[in-house]
């Protein structure tokens, strides 16, 4: 059941909504991770609504919350299209980073996956173990090599083999670590030196809540996040905060991953999520 439904039955069938709906509905909406700024526009907005005309109302009420940035990645035409891959550990980064690969694999797009988590040994593994699964040239150093020295050596792979799409996995770093934030940037000016970035994804777990959004929000000031990646938004994440951090920050969610298999990583679709909070 979504978290408007209950509302829209009361508004739709007796037009009349009492101060205790209204604070069950705050409640769950905080809950659900909506930050309480963003509850209280939902709300106050919500007031206002009359009538069978209240999921149609509603369903504006909260598109308007969602960022109106492009989703579509950003290609370019010039080879390659350069993504970077970034976030806390623990969050599904490197797993995102080979769904990714995969995904423009079967658009019979030539992929190179760079393992620039060089502070985490299993982490380079576990790439280059779904590299091998997937036939994708996987770029490696040493452990606890520079991460800038990889990604600088993936870019320049990607470029001088003209391939179409390049993916960086950069180091799970702590976001209250400014030195470690430092070291994220110079990555990216490494890459630049070869080839433009095209997109900074930041990968997000659905299920952290709140923290989702100080990850969002200090990371976006270092390396500008163009995008973001939402993982384990299944039936256990209550994945409020999408709407709290595209409302906050209009930065836009372009993927969910919903699983471990390679397959579950789709483009971000606001009008089914909607639904879904409305259902």
């Amino acid at each position: 059941m979504g978290l408007f439904s209950k509302l829209i039955s009361k508004l739709t069938n007796s037009n009349e909504v009492s101060l205790s709906d209204w604070k069950t509905l705050e409640a769950d909406l905080l809950a659900a991770d909506i930050g309480p700024k963003i509850v209280e526009s939902i709300i106050n907005q919500a007031r206002l609504i009359r009538g069978d005309q209240a999921q149609s109302a509603l369903t504006q009420v909260l598109m308007k919350s969602l960022s109106r940035a492009p989703r579509e990645m950003n290609l370019s035409v010039a080879k390659p299209s350069t993504f970077l891959i970034v976030g806390v550990n623990g969050t599904g980064k490197t797993t995102s980073a080979a769904k990714l690969a995969a995904h423009f694999q079967k658009k019979s797009l030539t992929v190179i996956l760079g393992a620039a988590d060089t502070f985490r040994a299993a982490a380079v593994e576990q790439l280059q173990t779904w590299g091998k699964r997937l036939d994708i040239l996987v770029i490696s150093g040493k452990e606890a090599s520079d991460p800038a020295a990889v990604a600088f050596e993936s870019a320049q792979k990607a470029r001088d083999s003209h391939s179409d799409i390049l993916i960086i996995d950069t180091a799970g770093r702590l976001h209250n670590k400014s030195d470690l934030m430092h070291e994220l940037e110079k990555v990216k000016r490494v890459v630049e030196k070869i080839t433009p970035v095209n997109e900074v994804l930041l990968v997000i777990d659905a299920t952290t809540g709140q923290n989702g959004l100080i990850q969002a929000q200090v990371f976006s000031e270092s390396v500008a996040v163009t995008g973001i990646i939402l993982t384990k938004l299944d039936g256990s994440a209550k994945g409020g905060i999408a709407l709290s951090i595209e409302a906050t920050l209009d930065i836009p969610i372009k993927w969910i991953a919903t699983g471990e298999s390679i397959e579950d990583i789709a483009p971000f679709d606001p009008e089914r999520y909607i639904e879904g909070l409305l259902a």
